[in-house]
């Protein structure tokens, strides 16, 4: 019976981790398409907020395999919760954005530096800065049912960090 019932919660902690890797990767996903297909230029904290997805997606197809292969259960758990920890971090950035875009708080003083480069369609540096105006913490580029991206992500963020350590300290 005890054999049956670390199994099923094996297959549990495996979905959970299958869950967490596709909805993060859809989660950052969704940010890069705004960006290569919406032509929103993120903002340095906008870039930043990425950083828990890049570093979740593959640790949580670690914690699959780690599951699928029935590796000790604690190391599955700790994937789980290391995963679930990164998302309150991302929480936190996102809660952080979302303030600096309120004026709730001031926001890095170095935010439009990561633009990126600018084209100048083979004009000089000064002709092209009449025309590309570089991102700025502050302003939301959208407001979805009144949130901004940040916000957004703020939310996703919590929901998959709940739902890690729900995997992560779920009973045998």
């Amino acid at each position: 019976m005890t054999a049956t019932v670390n199994a099923d919660s094996g297959r549990q902690r495996m979905r959970t981790a299958l869950v967490l890797a596709v909805a993060m990767a859809a989660t950052v996903g969704s940010a890069l398409a705004f960006q290569h297909l919406g032509g929103y230029i993120p903002c340095k904290l906008c870039l930043e907020q990425r950083t828990p997805y890049y570093i979740g997606v593959p640790l949580m197809l670690v914690a699959v395999l780690s599951s699928a292969l029935r590796w000790p259960a604690w190391l599955t758990r700790g994937l789980l919760a290391v995963g679930g920890l990164l998302m309150v971090y991302g929480v936190y950035l996102g809660v952080y954005h979302s303030g600096v875009e309120w004026a709730w708080w001031p926001g890095p003083t170095d935010c439009a530096a990561a633009a990126g480069p600018v084209d100048t369609g083979g004009k000089g540096v000064l002709d092209a800065l009449d025309k590309f105006v570089p991102p700025s913490c502050d302003k939301a580029a959208v407001r979805i049912l009144g949130l901004s991206l940040a916000g957004w992500n703020a939310i996703a963020s919590f929901v998959l960090a709940v739902i890690a350590f729900r995997g992560a300290f779920a009973r045998d």
